[in-house]
């Protein structure tokens, strides 16, 4: 058994490096204000419900511009989308490596974009979509014509098979009514990808149906922006009042639509555990690093014991951790991903929550100044919490854990 990255994953790494170092260190430079002391208050329009500004989502398309021009942006993706195909060991090898580098433009923790992209619901699209609907694949890498994610409801979250939102056919249209939360970006989608049940009860996973629903369609209304912990933010309220859509807007077939979604969330988790991992790490060094320097009571913070376990332990899941999310996402390679849904939640629910507990720690070990914003740990922190709730909570992926470890699910945990 081989634990070594292959060769062409290190030498993508290492090429991902050079690329920083030449083209978006100094594009960060020249936009500091978003990555020190100043960032959201930089990043944030306060009187536009709190939403990215235009100076900021500027900067990030630059970004995006560069990296795809020199072959990076869409590394992950599917050839048929002007991508190379990557494994899902390379993705979750070069997540962990970005975030290891802490704070920058290169991948950017708030507004989830880096120099190889993340973009969950392509592969989706290039699977289930028709002609017309994959023309979104290319808007949505360019920012030109954006998709946004509606599966969230204000009664229902981890709970997707409970929608109250319903689409109701007449003649060949369909009559979508409820509401929709935490509709990530949808301020700037040009169509929102809505999930709706058709038929079935409540509870049923058949019967939920994915539409492509244009964002300027009578009825689809965005209420407002919610105010979160890591802003600025981008997830509205969105209401849909008798919005009418022909039969040519559901994405897969008419209730198979929580498979599109399935698909959206399962490319996610992995990532987000990969990403979660390297930023600990980035913490954990940099606390370590500072030990070393700050001298207390006539000798380095880092001679007390004190000091040392809290990080020794946080050191110790990372390593275990990191080897056993690269083996999960070596396995996706060779098999379908569903059939090891507990081991991606395993990885995703310890991930995220070790990140949390290494920038907690690193703020410790910094004092006062680790606690203020001229560090990052607190911006690492507050993004990062969200990942335990988001893609389904840590509690549903124990859940689904439970699930093979108890033999719920068909399958026992051998």
């Amino acid at each position: 058994m081989d634990f070594e990255l292959p060769k062409e994953i290190t030498d993508k790494l290492a090429e991902l490096d050079a690329f920083i170092e030449a083209e978006i260190k100094p594009l960060e430079r020249d936009n500091i204000q978003f990555f020190d002391h100043r960032r959201e208050n930089a990043r944030t329009d306060w009187d536009n419900d709190g939403r990215p500004r235009d100076e900021w989502r500027a900067v990030i398309g630059e970004m995006e511009r560069r990296a795809d021009k020199a072959g990076h942006l869409r590394y992950g993706l599917p050839k048929s989308c002007g991508g190379q195909s990557a494994s899902n060991l390379a993705i979750a090898a070069i997540r962990e490596h970005l975030a290891a580098k802490g704070l920058g433009l290169h991948n950017d923790l708030q507004d989830e974009s880096s120099i190889v992209g993340n973009f969950p619901i392509i592969p989706a699209l290039a699977d289930y979509g028709t002609e017309e609907q994959k023309t979104y694949i290319e808007g949505i890498i360019t920012g030109k014509k954006h998709l946004s994610f509606g599966l969230t409801e204000p009664g229902h979250g981890s709970d997707a098979t409970w929608l109250e939102t319903t689409g109701v056919r007449d003649g060949n249209h369909w009559v979508i009514n409820g509401r929709k939360r935490w509709n990530s970006q949808v301020a700037r989608a040009h169509a929102n990808l809505v999930f709706a049940r058709t038929s079935g009860k409540p509870g049923e996973a058949k019967g939920i149906t994915a539409f492509i629903v244009p964002t300027n369609t009578p009825g689809h209304n965005v209420l407002y922006n919610h105010w979160t912990f890591n802003m600025p933010s981008d997830h509205a309220e969105t209401e849909l009042v008798d919005v009418r859509v022909p039969d040519s807007a559901i994405l897969h077939r008419e209730g198979e639509g929580l498979v599109v979604a399935q698909r959206f969330v399962h490319e996610n988790r992995i990532r987000q555990a990969a990403a979660s991992a390297g930023a600990a790490r980035y913490c954990i060094q940099e606390a370590v690093k500072y030990a070393r320097s700050r001298v207390a009571f006539g000798e380095p913070l880092a001679k007390k014991q004190a000091v040392q376990f809290p990080l020794v332990e946080l050191w110790a899941d990372y390593q275990l951790l990191r080897n056993f999310i690269f083996r999960t996402a070596w396995q996706m390679d060779r098999q379908n991903p569903l059939t090891i849904s507990d081991m991606v939640s395993i990885c995703n629910f310890r991930a995220n929550r070790l990140c949390c507990e290494a920038a907690d720690r690193a703020m410790q070990v910094h004092g006062g100044m680790g606690y203020s914003r001229a560090m990052p740990f607190e911006h690492i922190y507050r993004h990062h919490r969200r990942y335990r709730i988001t893609e389904g909570t840590e509690e549903v992926q124990m859940r689904r854990v439970a699930q093979y470890l108890f033999g719920f699910s068909g399958k026992s945990a051998s």
